[in-house]
């Protein structure tokens, strides 16, 4: 059964992605699949999405990457959130100027605003091209995710040197096991946790990091 599901940003995740790397050697993880990646319609990337998740295990966990982070946002408010275990939103992107270049992200934007109904964790670096570590610490406080300081490491893609990536599944694994929230539940749940190698920034929603 899938426990993780892999969901990538504009442009999909390529082969030595640390996503891609992910999916192909966990069994219990699956990549969601868009049609059309260079042309993100926010409609059909949230059907893609719901499909995986109505197929995987009860408490699945979300782990995205840039525009990816801002479908599973987008989630938040239709029924398929309520299977949702948690979410990792590694690196969101900026979608006000990412607009500029691609009309339909204005879609993602609208729809991505707002408190998650699950627990969250929001890795940001603090050198990202597409998005400032500042507007990451705003987008973490108004999704209501725990925020983590991962340095200067760009946007975590293979252009600044991510392939395999250890630390994304142990992040993860701290939002496993957890009860699965109703619509209108709180996403602030009391177990405790720790992350090795990484040093936690103020937002604590339920998972004991201060």
């Amino acid at each position: 059964m899938i426990e993780t599901l892999i969901v990538p940003g504009l442009n999909g995740s390529p082969t030595g992605h640390w996503q891609h790397h992910w999916a192909s050697k966990d069994p219990a993880a699956e990549l969601v699949e868009q049609e059309h990646w260079s042309d993100p319609r926010l409609s059909d990337w949230l059907h893609a999405l719901e499909a995986k998740i109505a197929g995987s295990a009860p408490g699945v966990i979300l782990v995205a990457h840039s525009l990816g982070c801002a479908l599973v946002a987008a989630l938040a408010r239709r029924p398929a959130a309520s299977h949702v275990g948690g979410a990792l939103l590694v690196a969101p992107a900026d979608l006000e100027p990412l607009s500029q270049t691609h009309p339909a992200v204005s879609q993602f934007a609208a729809a991505s605003k707002g408190t998650l109904p699950f627990a969250s964790i929001l890795v940001a670096s603090r050198n990202d091209p597409y998005m400032s570590f500042e507007r990451a610490e705003r987008q973490a406080a108004e999704w209501g995710s725990a925020l983590y300081d991962a340095g200067e490491v760009g946007h975590v893609n293979i252009a600044s040197g991510f392939g395999p990536w250890p630390d994304a599944e142990t992040l993860a694994d701290g939002l496993r096991g957890r009860p699965v929230l109703g619509r209108g539940s709180s996403p602030r749940l009391a177990s405790p946790w720790t992350a090795r190698g990484w040093t936690e920034r103020r937002h604590d929603v339920g998972l004991g990091i201060g």
